[in-house]
């Protein structure tokens, strides 16, 4: 009786004291953010204290200037830029990465993973190496400051890691489902929406949330492409840093704004992350 409930103690603490670490790494994490967010309620005073004042007032003066309430440029443009070339190079991503990754999984083609390989090797050049080619295209293109140009960008920039992520995700469809619906008469397009998406779906969240957070946080392209018809959410929070100093509470005000969108899809989809994220972790 005793050897058999000693181990299950054991296990019990054991299993206590992972929960234990991973709610203090949760916290560590969350303190940054947790901070941004009270900063942004008080006033530039309080914010640059230091040590940091947390009895301080709380007030919306950092959200009504974010805003454009103290005269200051509104940021709807650049959050509507955002989420046009993240939304629209997203749902391209998808439209590409689904029959290109089921051609190297679920039909795969010969020498697939140096396929998959030389997708992965374009991620490897650095941002700065490609950007003087493509800032001299898109001059004489006539796309500077182009919204379509960003999202062209973002689509051709995470195409290669979607194709990897659902690959791996699209190598777990069972085989015999395809064959069968084959079988029935479904063409290759309808394989794709009605059979293999339904059942890759966690997977596809997955990709499709992680290529929304590599384009709406995406600045230095955003940076150097745009003025002010196309300017980003990224680009327009770097304007807040000027030459008269760091308005502290009003940067935290505009970084918490900015964050939401991709904290709120994070949040909406996190059952479907978790599942795709680990989707073939467990035979």
């Amino acid at each position: 009786m005793s050897s058999t409930a000693t181990p299950t103690r054991g296990r019990i603490r054991g299993g206590a004291g992972l929960g234990l670490v991973a709610w203090l790494a949760g916290i560590v994490f969350f303190l940054p953010i947790a901070w941004m967010a009270l900063t942004s309620f008080h006033s530039e005073a309080d914010a640059a204290t230091n040590p940091p004042s947390f009895g301080a007032a709380l007030t919306l003066d950092g959200y009504r200037e974010f805003f454009g309430a103290g005269g200051g440029a509104s940021p709807w443009p650049s959050l509507i830029n955002s989420t046009v070339a993240s939304v629209v190079s997203t749902l391209l991503v998808l439209l590409l990465a689904l029959p290109a990754a089921y051609a190297l999984s679920i039909r795969p083609v010969r020498k697939w993973t140096d396929v998959l390989f030389f997708f992965l090797s374009t991620k490897m050049l650095p941002v700065v190496a490609g950007l003087l080619p493509i800032y001299l295209f898109a001059k004489n293109a006539g796309m500077l400051d182009n919204i379509w140009l960003l999202v062209l960008l973002y689509t051709s920039m995470n195409l290669p890691i979607a194709v990897w992520m659902m690959h791996s995700f699209l190598a777990e469809v069972p085989v015999a489902v395809i064959e069968a619906a084959q079988i029935d008469g479904a063409r290759l397009p309808t394989v794709l929406t009605r059979v293999v998406a339904p059942i890759a779906l966690p997977g596809i969240a997955a990709t499709a949330l992680i290529c929304f957070i590599f384009s709406w946080n995406e600045l230095l392209f955003a940076r150097v492409l745009t003025g002010v018809v196309a300017e980003t959410a990224p680009v327009f929070l770097t304007g807040f840093i000027t030459s008269q100093g760091l308005f502290l509470a009003k940067v935290c005000a505009a970084s918490l704004v900015i964050s939401l969108p991709v904290l709120a899809a994070g949040f909406a989809a996190q059952d479907k992350l978790v599942q795709g994220l680990s989707l073939g972790a467990v035979k």
